[in-house]
């Protein structure tokens, strides 16, 4: 499998060199070729793999069909390595959980930090390990982190050989149990940067670090943001496990709402969907920053700055540029890198905003892609979370609930079903469960008092020259 960039570069490249690099030289993200169909036939082996083998087995087929140049036993050794029960709590890894009538909520935060960034970074940690010991090099991996991507790395590279961890975070605006979860850490290759920002400084400073490519080749830096294929692709996986848990035949169709802000999680979906499985719609759940809803329902993506990113109960959706969403809009502009260019590269960085709503592939989102979207509000949450425990004794996030809120509107015909994609434990926000139930959420026993432990972050303007100094610092 050949790997090109969404912006056009000559390059064309394997899995695992894309791995380690992150961004493509032009400043693109990298997608297959094309994607691997899936025919009933397969479909029917993997619903095999799933109920028969487990989830470790059904990873392997679907990397399988992107990843060439890892030996075929060592691939299937590093699924069964990183998806056990021991890991995420239960054999199915992904159980699906039945709400109410035609509704599901797929379970994706069961792992070590409580959130379903967990569900690729654990393989993507094991997969760093592997190649870098294979080639006998280090990795430098900076991130940016609007609350769970952060912890999740950083738990899943804790005590890897040949890797360090800079994560940035906008300072003071995750959850106290978000910034617990990683400033609590004291592993010597674990860096905990809070940038006096939201998170588009984090994420832009992560870019322009990756776009400075001889800083990037001298000091090995990688990433782990959803902008790493690797990480989006492992996302694919619970897609199917999603939808052969749901369906009895190859024949039925289910829709997934996905809360959504930097578009990765459900653009892993759209990858799942062009590759044969069965979904009819992929719908796009926001918050209050509703900049991916604004393009759905009207062709214009217009990012917002710091001053008008809105700090919400959903924290981790608190996103006004979508970093994943270049990989979708090179799809629907027919594959054309030279127009993505323009659009991602020139139109955004002179004006901030473009507007496809006169392209006739514009309907092709909803149409052929399968696209719809809506936003929710705090006071959305709360309701959504009382009623979800009032009526079924369950508790969700925030994040989740925006997701439930919107798929109630979305559900269209009741003979498919509509999953949820759960995206954290209530933990992880107790103040907002706190306010909407009146009580604080359970607490796993391993996260008793993470808020009052020693904490180890370094906090500092949003500067890039300043994230680079720092890195060189540590690197030496």
């Amino acid at each position: 499998m050949i790997y090109i960039s969404t912006r056009g570069h000559a390059d064309r490249k394997h899995f695992c060199d894309i791995l380690l690099e992150g961004l493509a030289p032009d400043g693109g993200l990298y997608l297959p070729e094309h994607y691997p169909q899936v025919d009933d036939a397969m479909l029917t082996r993997l619903r095999t793999a799933y109920h028969q083998q487990g989830y470790a087995e059904l990873a392997f087929q679907i990397l399988s069909l992107y990843i060439d140049d890892i030996p075929a036993a060592d691939l299937k050794a590093l699924c069964a390595k990183t998806y056990t029960p021991e890991v995420f709590g239960t054999g199915e890894i992904v159980p699906l959980r039945h709400l109410e009538e035609g509704l599901w909520l797929e379970a994706l935060s069961n792992g070590p930090t409580l959130a379903f960034k967990d569900m690729a970074m654990q393989l993507l940690g094991n997969l760093f390990e592997y190649e870098l010991k294979r080639r006998g090099e280090q990795l430098n991996i900076l991130g940016a982190t609007s609350g769970d991507t952060g912890s999740a790395a950083e738990y899943a590279m804790r005590g890897k050989e040949g890797v360090r961890v800079f994560m940035t975070s906008p300072h003071g605006r995750m959850s106290a149990f978000q910034q617990a979860q990683m400033f609590s850490l004291q592993d010597e290759n674990i860096h905990n940067i809070a940038i006096e920002g939201v998170f588009d400084d984090c994420q832009d400073i992560v870019k322009a670090v990756s776009n400075d490519l001889e800083f990037k080749r001298k000091y090995k830096i990688g990433t782990v943001n959803s902008i790493n294929w690797a990480r989006l692709l492992a996302q694919v996986v619970y897609y199917f496990a999603g939808y052969v848990q749901a369906t009895e035949t190859n024949d039925q169709k289910v829709s997934f709402t996905v809360p959504s802000g930097n578009f990765g999680n459900i653009c892993a979906g759209h990858v799942a969907r062009s590759m044969g499985l069965p979904i009819a719609k992929l719908v796009v759940a926001t918050n209050e920053n509703d900049v991916l809803d604004e393009f759905f329902r009207t062709g214009v993506y217009r990012v917002r700055g710091s001053a008008d990113t809105h700090e919400t109960s959903s924290p981790s959706m608190d996103i006004s540029k979508a970093s994943n969403f270049e990989r979708f809009v090179f799809d629907l502009l027919g594959r054309n890198g030279q127009r993505t260019k323009a659009l991602f590269s020139a139109a955004l960085q002179t004006y901030g905003r473009f507007d496809l709503s006169a392209d006739p592939l514009f309907a092709d989102a909803a149409a052929k892609y399968g696209f719809e979207s809506g936003k929710s509000t705090h006071a959305d949450r709360l309701a959504t979370i009382r009623d979800t425990y009032n009526r079924f004794g369950v508790t969700i996030d925030t994040h989740t609930a925006d997701g439930v809120k919107v798929a109630r509107e979305h559900r269209g015909d009741p003979a498919v079903p509509m999953i949820v994609l759960e995206t954290a434990l209530p933990i992880k926000f107790a103040e907002t469960i706190q306010q909407a139930l009146g009580h604080a959420p359970d607490r796993p026993a391993r996260f008793a008092g993470i808020e009052a432990l020693p904490k180890r972050v370094q906090v500092m303007p949003a500067d890039v020259h300043l994230v680079k100094a720092y890195i060189e610092r540590h690197c030496q």
